[in-house]
């Protein structure tokens, strides 16, 4: 249907008083119409009102309302509610226009609060080390975050912090099939960092409220991952036909005693000559040395101390040069985890003790983990043939010495034989 047309306009006006006036006139959908007001203003209201009245004939959509806002404001919220309905995503056009704006405000961040996420991984680097320095995190804790902000960092490059979003960090959490226990770890690092950051005004709300930590139940955690009595044997002799047998203090100490065996931070890196006493058959790991800040003594199993006789630790540093390189080329041949010869230990301790308390006091962990992770791991007849375990270099010492006494018995008179073969048996 064609509309009508609507032409009015706005003039002075003499009316037959003298006193001159604006008055309004036209047609409205061929209505005449004509009124006269004291001022401009008052006129130029007439018309807006008298063409929204036409607008209004014509396009059921057009109201007229009061307001307080601008011409321009009217139009820009106009052209926002258009902008809504024609969005493509669909779940969210019944949302009113106070919520996008509420959403906004809160998430919005001026161009001096945009930060770089390498510059913030790097402000909170800073402050870990600073937290290290006054000892209130551990070295390893303070790698672990280092290399993984640089992580953060590489898969997001170019990225401020407040472009972080859940569904991002919950893809590199899982990254890699990680387990559990991974995912968890991960994801507090990062938790930690996005704190930090959102103290510093650089992010507004936590992209990782909707991104849980998991729940491990103790069925999921399973059991600690050790080696047989079988395997520890052949990495034992591999260590010992290696290099003159170098590194067979480290391997020992690790795998007889259950020493954490983090060469630059852990339990072994501090280890002296003087906390191994041979003559009371006692490591003594002291608070300073200790993963948990506990004093532990550790008994020297017979085996242990057949290996640190033969590779004392006076010729054979706990530490051998290049001990870290070493130890992970070693690890990759033989399939060792991180912690896997510290594991084999507690396991065969609680299987030939079967003493719970015991294997917690050595080890330094409580009995409620021994239980969890390493009760009924090790048989007895397991646990016995890995502490039997012991250095060729000894056992061939022994049978030359034991050889060389028969060939002097040999070689005794007569009347002597008995007295110098108990003599020298005795010796």
């Amino acid at each position: 249907m064609k509309q009508k047309n609507s032409s009015i306009t706005i003039r002075p006006f003499t009316n037959p008083s003298g006193v001159i006036v604006y008055q309004v006139d036209g047609t409205i959908a061929g209505k005449r119409i004509r009124k006269n007001f004291p001022s401009k203003k008052e006129a130029q209201a007439e018309k807006s009102a008298l063409e929204m009245q036409f607008l209004q004939a014509c396009d059921a959509n057009l109201r007229m309302v009061t307001t307080f806002l601008s011409a321009d404001e009217l139009r820009e919220a106009e052209a926002v509610f258009r902008q809504l309905k024609e969005s493509k995503q669909a779940k969210n056009a019944d949302k009113p226009l106070s919520f996008y704006v509420t959403y906004a405000l809160a998430n919005y961040r001026p161009p001096n609060c945009i930060k770089p996420l390498a510059d913030a991984a790097e402000s909170y680097r800073l402050q870990r080390e600073a937290d290290y320095a006054k000892g209130l995190i551990s070295k390893p804790q303070y790698n672990t975050i280092r290399k993984y902000l640089v992580t953060l960092v590489q898969k997001f490059p170019g990225c401020a912090v407040s472009d972080l979003s859940g569904e991002k960090l919950k893809a590199l959490f899982e990254s890699g099939g990680a387990s559990l226990k991974t995912f968890n770890n991960r994801r507090g690092i990062v938790s930690t960092f996005l704190i930090f950051a959102r103290g510093k005004d650089w992010i507004a709300t936590d992209p990782l409220e909707k991104v849980p930590a998991y729940r491990i139940s103790r069925k999921q955690r399973g059991t600690a991952p050790t080696l047989t009595a079988e395997k520890a044997a052949a990495l034992m002799d591999y260590v010992e036909q290696y290099r003159n047998g170098a590194f067979v203090p480290f391997f020992a100490l690790c795998l007889f005693a259950g020493i954490r065996p983090d060469s630059e931070v852990g339990e072994i890196s501090k280890l002296t000559p003087e906390t191994i006493n041979m003559e009371t058959g006692v490591i003594h790991v002291e608070p300073s040395m200790s993963k948990v800040n506990m004093r532990r003594n550790v008994t020297i199993q017979s085996n242990l101390a057949a290996w640190l006789r033969a590779y004392p630790l006076e010729k054979f540093p706990v530490l051998a040069p290049n001990i870290k390189q070493e130890r992970t080329r070693i690890a990759k041949m033989f399939g060792l985890s991180h912690d896997v010869l510290r594991h084999t230990f507690i396991s065969m301790h609680v299987g030939k003790y079967r003493s719970l308390g015991d294997a917690a006091l050595e080890a330094g962990n409580s009995e409620e983990i021994i239980r969890k992770h390493y009760l009924d791991v090790k048989g007895k007849a397991e646990a016995e043939a890995f502490f039997s375990i012991m250095p060729k270099r000894h056992t061939a010492s022994e049978t030359l010495a034991t050889k060389g006494a028969r060939e002097e018995l040999v070689t005794l008179p007569s009347q002597a034989k008995g007295f110098e073969a108990t003599h020298r048996f005795a010796a």
